[in-house]
Order: structure tokens, then sequence, then C-alpha cells
């Protein structure tokens, strides 16, 4: 899977851990930035990761900051992003199954750096459910 990777300082060290853990799994990995912990705005480096989805030239994206919830704000302002802020497993599973999220959003400043990766990893396996779903992720996507 081709994955897209955005970040500001304050997840860089989050980008870094997960880009090494999804290369190490065979994942072809875009690293869109920011390349240190030097403060930069958030926007400049999450809107080129979610545009990559949309663009269909990477399969998902992932995002990351302090919180996430800037970065969520970010992705989700890109046609054909559908950007989950998630904190523990249940929220990466649901996000995938029920909402088809292709651009996941973790905030460094809130959760351990053994739950991210578990996140990442839960986000990645699990499919989209489809059926009763698709047509709540379409009126979704037509909303942009």
């Amino acid at each position: 899977m081709k994955i897209s990777l955005g970040t500001d300082h304050a997840g860089f060290r989050y980008k870094e851990k997960v880009k090494a853990f999804l290369t190490e799994f065979g994942h072809e990995v875009k690293d869109l930035g920011t390349f240190s912990e030097e403060a930069v705005d958030y926007p400049v480096f999450i809107r080129p990761a979610a545009e990559a989805v949309a663009r269909d030239e990477c399969d998902r994206g992932i995002v990351f900051g302090g919180s996430g919830n800037g970065e969520a704000m970010a992705a989700n302002k890109v046609r054909g992003a559908r950007c989950a802020l998630c904190w523990n497993e249940e929220s990466a599973r649901l996000s995938r199954q029920h909402n088809d999220a292709n651009v996941l959003s973790i905030g460094q400043r809130m959760i351990p750096e053994d739950l991210a990766l578990r996140i990442v990893c839960v986000w990645l396996e699990t499919p989209f459910e489809g059926g009763r779903h698709e047509k709540r992720v379409a009126q979704l996507d037509a909303m942009c």
C-alpha cells in the first residue's frame, strides 16, 4: 500500500516512527514533511498529504500533530479526503468499517507511541464494510 504522511513540528517524532514501521512492513511511503521539530504551520504539510490520497497518488494518508484536531480539519477540507481523528484501536476500526476513512489523524501529545502504532496497524488492516454505510459515505463525499 502507498501511504502519504504529513505532520507539523508537534507530530514529527511519531511521523518518523510510523514511517519506519510502515517501511518495515513493506508499505511505500510518500513523506510530505515537515522534516524537523522546528515550528511550522500544519496546513502547509497536511494538505499535500490529503491531496495525494484524493488524487489517487496514494492509497491512504496519515497526518500527525499535537492533538491531531487541526490536522484532521485541514485534511477534511480536501475534496475526496475522509480524515478520522483516532485515539484508540476501536475508533480506528470504526473509522474504516463505517466511514471508509482514507486519512488518519493522530495526536502525538494525546496518546503513547505504542498505542499510535497499534492504531495505525488496525486502521490499515480494517476493511470498509460497505452495505448500509455506502450511502452515508457518498453523502459525505457530496458535501465538499
